[in-house]
């Protein structure tokens, strides 16, 4: 592990290190080019006028040149033509203003180019890149255990070092031997419920997390393999009320006036594990309107006829959030089943004298949490159940239930 991690660390610096020296070369090249246009911008807007200024002042020289060779000719020629050359010559002379010349801007206004380069910059930079990167022999957080759900994991992580305030965590996953990590879970938690993972298949985990106040991550914990053995809990397809998902893990209640208990494939509870129902938003459209009829919750074994489970052989919770354990009531009542709620099932084996393959008093002690608040009782049973089936029944449509 050591040497394998020091040689990934080394190629990771190589390459972060070439990437910000190309980029960096890349920076001063545009730079450089931008300035060098400044300069070519300047030059032409500040010659333009002095050019054109050149341009009038040698014109007027050439026509008073040109002059002065006429007048020249009008004294040197013959009398005859000489009256008419000097007083053509005349004409033209009083026309011409020899004595106008463009204004011609002082030196001190004429722009004289430099360029103004400080050497703060490398100073800045040198502080920058010897403070840039560290190596870390250890992370600051590290994963610390695998719970095996249904069909998921149940990912947990601490942190390893004292002096680190975590902000933010970042749990990553991966699937057999692929190359790529894909995030799973970013927040302030220090567990997440990994869900849609294949029975029996190794899956490699990792997790970071980032400073308070700080925008960069941590460096990965040390990766390791997580795997459920528990196949996941599917709904029965084929009920005409119900629309499932394509993993049959999440039922609607759909329009359909047919109405029934909907059950689970195969009795995959069993006891000591937390079976969970939480009540998706369903897009745009409502939550169901309740009834007093709905329910959710587990049972002994797959019964047609009945339109709840609020039956015998069956413990549930109403949408109301009315608890009943074999069809009756409980005094004890639980927050109302909105949607975005979860409502999880505990149970665990009391025994209440011999349990045999005849049958037998058999007792569990069950958990109903909602909302942040449980309900806790006996339910007595007239045969051993190493597992069970759950189920959900719903008078109007809308309700959307994930189950885990």
């Amino acid at each position: 592990q050591i040497k394998e991690s020091a040689t990934l660390t080394r190629d990771v610096l190589e390459q972060h290190f070439n990437d910000l020296k190309g980029t960096l070369k890349k920076l001063l090249d545009e730079r450089l080019l931008s300035l060098l246009q400044e300069v070519d911008v300047i030059e032409q807007e500040s010659i333009k006028p002095l050019d054109e200024c050149q341009k009038l002042i040698e014109h007027g020289v050439s026509t008073a040149d040109e002059l002065l060779r006429e007048g020249e000719s009008a004294v040197d020629g013959d009398v005859g033509q000489q009256n008419e050359k000097l007083c053509n010559f005349t004409k033209k002379a009083l026309h011409i203003q020899l004595d106008s010349l463009p204004e011609v801007p002082s030196l001190v206004d004429v722009p004289c180019l430099s360029a103004q380069l400080d050497d703060c910059l490398l100073t800045i930079l040198k502080n920058q890149i010897f403070r840039h990167g560290t190596v870390a022999s250890r992370p600051p957080v590290q994963l610390e255990e695998f719970v095996e759900k249904p069909g998921g994991i149940l990912v947990r992580w601490c942190k390893v070092d004292e002096d680190f305030t975590p902000q933010d965590y970042r749990l990553q996953f991966r699937k057999g031997t692929a190359s790529h990590f894909e995030d799973v879970y970013v927040g302030s938690e220090t567990e997440f419920m990994v869900l849609h993972i294949d029975p029996n298949v190794d899956y490699q985990f990792r997790v970071c997390a980032r400073g308070d106040g700080r925008q960069e991550w941590s460096p990965w914990s040390v990766p390791q393999l997580g795997r459920t053995t528990l196949v996941p809990h599917e709904w029965t397809a084929g009920l005409e009320g119900y629309s499932l998902s394509s993993r049959r893990n999440i039922a609607l209640r759909n329009d359909s006036q047919s109405c029934g208990v909907l059950y689970s494939k195969a009795p995959t509870y069993f006891c000591g594990q937390t079976l969970t129902f939480r009540q998706v938003p369903p897009g745009i459209e409502t939550v169901g309107q309740p009834d007093r009829r709905d329910s959710l919750g587990v049972c002994v074994e797959q019964q047609n006829g009945f339109d709840s489970l609020q039956r015998d052989k069956a413990v549930c919770i109403s949408t109301n959030g009315a608890v009943f354990v074999n069809g009756k009531e409980m005094t004890n009542q639980l927050p109302a089943v909105t949607s975005g709620s979860t409502v999880t099932f505990d149970m665990e084996v009391v025994q209440l004298g011999p349990c045999s393959n005849e049958g037998g008093n058999f007792k569990l002690r069950v958990t109903i949490s909602s909302n942040n608040r449980e309900v806790v009782f006996d339910w007595v049973l007239d045969q051993c159940c190493g597992s069970l089936y759950f189920g959900c029944s719903f008078s109007y449509p809308g309700w959307k239930v994930l189950v885990f």
